[in-house]
């Protein structure tokens, strides 16, 4: 450590005491923090989080007195390195998150920087109102970064981009004044120019070198041109010019406009006054024109744009075969016909469905009269959304492109006038074809801003100067077609150096004289916009260094190692989302939010100990330790992270190394061996259950386990399920046979959930099917969850050599208890030895939950609503997390539905918090709670006595019974109770 850091250090711990808010300056913080979604990596200081405005001024005074810098950062997902640099890091994602004020009367809101995007278009809903700008990842950008970025979104064609939508800004200044900017007319802006503070200087800096004819002449020649309404190059000083002060036009000056896409390089923001818009059409349809060519498609969308469309997207072939191996997006991708080299995706509305129908009709007859397209799917508005979550998945699933090289977001951002685009990208193919490049193209079409990334491997040095090289001949074609470099992604640390070339000598000496006015010491975001490094300095990864092997026992071969399986993450932060916006990822950061507790820390803490750890085990790390303690294994990452980081498996191996050094916990041991104790609890049940349920006992029993005392015991069956199975089968075995399925007998189903076991038997035998039970191993699901993984493999051994040559598609294997049965398609092919990894990857094409069964079997025709009653149920349905991971709740959902006077009401939660054994330890009940009570607790508590809560997971429903007191059954259940 140097003596100017160390000193640092010291007078941060000194300002810790007297700070209001959070600050963190270890190095597991900082190392969490070290990346957003670019490709640089730098050290802060320190992390802080601010709880007021007070804070800010504190964290300002404090970064003037000691040569630092702050760092303003939302969700942390820029593209250009925006939110990277050394210094502090101040995070508003975590207390400035509230909405002041909804004027619907004056077509405005007042939020906090902390705010996310989705959730104030949540709120304004049910007005009728909404925030128009939408970034693929509005449901964790906050505003004060959407602001920062001036963000645009598939919207911006009809609605303007985020510098048209902020009407006010408070602030507070680099000296440490609090600053309210907003529209201001001639006399107020010259009333403002007089005033005797940092304030004046900026006014006075304005009105003295900017209203200048020769700064003028200069933005006519070297700025966009003015159609170009995505442009972000630099300062926006050319909104400034056409205002009351320089010229008599009735338009307000206002500084707002020029602090959008400033990148937080002048000024703190801490509330902001947005301009708000009536909701479009309410019904939608999506055309998806695909074409054969990338040039075709470019011709084709002047044509689309005549027509005035709500969004006109593109994607490519590389993202789209990006999204066959993508467990979420692949269901969204079901309208694509044949193999198209791009899709426009155009989004039409209207008041009705036919009349959006109707828009998209007119499209296409007009792009089929010029000879566009080939196939012209229009996806109805019960199936946009899907479509639309596929499109904004095309960041992330880049990442998937290869284990080794990435689509770089270098050049990923230009913009040009529509009537340019086609030329402009014909020109731009013969220049990568020229450095031997094939780009990946996709994003806004309409708006003439198609994101294009080489693909590159910057742990090489050959690519990193072609990284430099690339950028810098595209600047010069961008250059050619007035277009703009930075369209909506911003300059940051990847397009801020070829600025000067962009807007020439002297419109870039104005944006110096800019940030030296706002920001005399430079405390705010330095080297971006201005002053920049060099495009290859600071890069995260060391050129030419020899791959790292690092030995696992699980097999991740399939990422060419665990550490690609980390470096997988590229920080698009869909693991911030929060619970409100759906899905399972991540629950820890969705109680917590903090930034550690996101998949992505969890993949940066691995990425840098794994890399650059000197140990003979690099995993030997308590950071590490600490960073993946709250990882719950929900799997909700397998599926709903696009690149695909699955952190249940990179903790399970850590687990595992971790204890090769330090050994296993006691109580590690015990759950990992839940079965064995299971078994010798059955011997006695009743003896057992009392032990479970008397409170002194049951009090030890927590006590030496590390149990939450808060946490009930589950009770063992008086008989277990192999057991009935051997003894009552034959009774029940049908007499007319459709199929004959393998149930695997689970662990938990067998010993405790045994009642469940057997209605499903008896289920599936009044169906038709037969149902055989073998003898088998348990799953090993408890032993994986705790790192014990040579148990695991010896029972994921000894399941497939038994399975392997019984279970094929004519003969499945199905379960009942989700985290078991998908252990065979997620855990298996990794765990298993060698020789029988072929087996086991075979063995999991034809393994299914009950659920996926039972659903398949409807559509066959084998299963029909005849069979049951028509007993009125209303039934609340909560899927477990691995279900939703590896396959859709929706399956539970159609055989619950099909009773004829059965409704099913899913709940919109995630995870409910127990993951197995994690709910159960005494440090981590809290948290579990806390998860239960985002979604899913509530919704419990507000349903209706009569109502039937529902929930697939042994674990979801023991949290159900301890989190709301009331029971939760299996579907099976109910669907037996439903037979007739």
């Amino acid at each position: 450590m140097s003596a100017s850091t160390l000193q640092h250090n010291i007078l941060l711990k000194q300002f810790a005491e007297t700070f209001n808010g959070e600050l963190f300056y270890d190095d597991m913080m900082k190392i969490i923090y070290a990346t957003d979604a670019s490709e640089y990596r730098e050290l802060p200081l320190a992390v802080a989080y601010p709880k007021d405005e007070a804070d800010i001024i504190s964290l300002i005074n404090y970064a003037n007195n000691n040569q630092t810098s702050l760092i303003p950062r939302a969700a942390g997902t820029s593209l250009a390195g925006q939110c990277v640099g050394d210094g502090i890091v101040v995070d508003i994602s975590k207390h400035f998150t509230n909405i002041l004020e909804i004027n619907i009367e004056d077509e405005y809101v007042i939020v906090e920087p902390g705010v996310i995007r989705d959730q104030l278009n949540a709120a304004l809903f049910k007005y009728g109102y909404f925030f128009s700008p939408i970034t693929s990842t509005a449901n964790r950008a906050m505003i004060a970064g959407m602001v920062g970025n001036n963000s645009s979104g598939t919207t911006s064609i009809k609605y303007g981009v985020t510098r048209d939508k902020v009407i006010e800004l408070d602030t507070v200044l680099s000296d440490g004044s609090k600053v309210n900017f907003g529209p201001l007319n001639k006399q107020d802006f010259n009333a403002k120019a007089t005033l005797d503070s940092l304030e004046g200087n900026i006014y006075r800096m304005v009105k003295g070198k900017l209203f200048d004819p020769i700064i003028e002449k200069e933005i006519e020649s070297q700025l966009p041109k003015k159609s170009i309404h995505r442009r972000n190059t630099g300062y926006a000083i050319e909104t400034l010019l056409n205002t009351e002060p320089y010229k008599s036009n009735n338009i307000p000056f206002n500084f707002c406009s020029l602090l959008a896409g400033s990148e937080g390089t002048l000024a703190f923001t801490t509330r902001i006054k947005l301009k708000i818009d009536k909701l479009p059409p309410p019904n939608d349809v999506v055309l998806a024109v695909h074409f054969t060519s990338l040039n075709e498609s470019m011709k084709a969308t002047q044509v689309v744009m005549k027509h005035q469309p709500f969004a006109c997207e593109l994607m490519d072939k590389i993202i789209l075969d990006c999204t066959k191996s993508n467990i979420e997006q692949k269901k969204n991708r079901w309208f694509v016909e044949g193999d198209p080299a791009t899709i426009l995706m155009i989004e039409c509305r209207g008041n009705t469905e036919e009349e959006a129908m109707t828009k998209a009709n007119h499209i296409i007859t007009d792009l089929q009269k010029h000879g566009f397209g080939y196939a012209y799917p229009i996806i109805p508005s019960t199936k946009t959304k899907g479509v639309w979550q596929l499109r904004s998945a095309g960041l992330g699933l880049l990442a998937n492109i290869s284990n080794i090289e990435r689509a770089v977001a270098c050049i990923e951002d230009t913009a040009v006038a529509l009537e340019d685009l086609p030329e402009y990208i014909n020109e731009f193919e013969s220049l990568m074809k020229g450095y031997g490049q094939k780009c990946v193209f996709y994003a806004h079409a309409g708006a003439g801003e198609i994101h294009l990334r080489p693909i590159l491997n910057l742990k090489k040095s050959k690519d990193v100067q072609l990284f430099e090289d690339i950028t810098k001949s595209v600047a010069v074609l961008v250059k050619k077609y007035r277009g703009s470099l930075s369209g909506e992604h911003g300059d940051g640390r990847v397009r801020a150096s070829f600025i000067p070339m962009m807007v020439g000598p002297t419109l870039y000496k104005m944006f110096e004289q800019i940030k030296l006015t706002w920001d005399p010491k430079n405390i705010f975001n330095p080297g971006k916009i201005v002053n920049a490094k060099s495009i290859k300095s600071d890069l995260r990864s060391v050129q030419d260094e020899p791959d790292k092997h690092i030995e696992t026992f699980m097999d991740f071969s399939a990422t060419n190692g665990i550490l690609r399986m980390a470096e997988k993450c590229n920080g698009s932060g869909d693991c911030r989302k929060t619970s409100q916006s759906g899905g399972t990822m991540c629950p820890s950061y969705q109680a917590t939010r903090d930034e550690k507790d996101t998949t992505r820390a969890r993949a940066n803490i691995l990425r840098e100990y794994l890399t650059r750890s000197d140990k003979s085990n690099p995993f030997d790390h308590k950071e590490i330790k600490e960073v993946l303690d709250l990882c719950l294994s929900c799997k909700g990452c397998t599926s709903e992270c696009p690149s695909n980081v699955n952190m249940s498996s990179l903790k399970a191996e850590f687990l595992f190394q971790w204890q090769l050094q330090h050994g296993m916990s006691l109580r590690s041991k015990l759950f990992s061996k839940i079965d064995i104790l299971n078994r010798i609890g059955q011997l006695t049940p009743r003896l057992t259950n009392f032990i479970f349920n008397n409170p002194v006992s049951s009090k030890l029993i927590k006590s030496l386990m590390g149990i939450a005392q808060q946490r009930s015991l589950p009770n063992v069956g008086n008989v277990n399920l192999r057991t009935w199975y051997k003894k009552q089968y034959e009774q029940i075995r049908p007499k007319k046979v459709i199929k004959k399925v393998y149930m695997f007998c689970d662990e938990f189903t067998n010993r405790l959930d045994v009642q469940v076991g057997i209605k499903s038997i008896k289920v599936l035998c009044k169906l038709g099917y037969e149902v055989v039970i073998i003898d088998h191993a348990e799953s090993g699901r408890a032993a994986i969850s705790k790192g014990d993984l040579k148990r695991a493999r010896k029972v994921a051994n000894e399941n497939i050599s038994i399975f392997k040559d019984i279970i094929n598609s004519e003969n499945l294997l199905i379960g009942i208890e989700p985290s078991a049965i998908l252990t065979f398609i997620d855990e298996y092919p990794k765990l298993a030895s060698k020789s029988l990894q072929n087996a086991a990857k075979s063995l999991s094409k034809n393994v299914l939950m009950i659920d996926d069964f039972l659903s398949y079997e409807i559509d066959q025709g084998n299963i029909h609503s005849t069979q049951f009653n028509d007993k009125v149920n209303h039934i609340l349905l909560h899927g477990h997390c691995h279900q939703k991971a590896l396959s859709d709740i929706n399956h539970t959902a159609k055989y619950l539905s099909l009773p004829n006077r059965h409704t099913v009401e899913i709940i919109p939660s995630g995870c409910c918090g127990m993951a197995g054994s994690f709910g159960y330890e005494k440090e981590h009940y809290d948290l579990s709670m806390r998860i239960g009570q985002m979604v899913l607790f509530p919704k419990i508590y507000h349903s209706k006595p009569n109502h039937i809560i529902a929930a697939t997971g042994t674990s979801c429903r023991h949290q159900i019974k301890d989190g709301t007191a009331r029971s939760a059954i299996h579907p099976i259940e109910i669907l037996h109770e439903a037979l007739l």
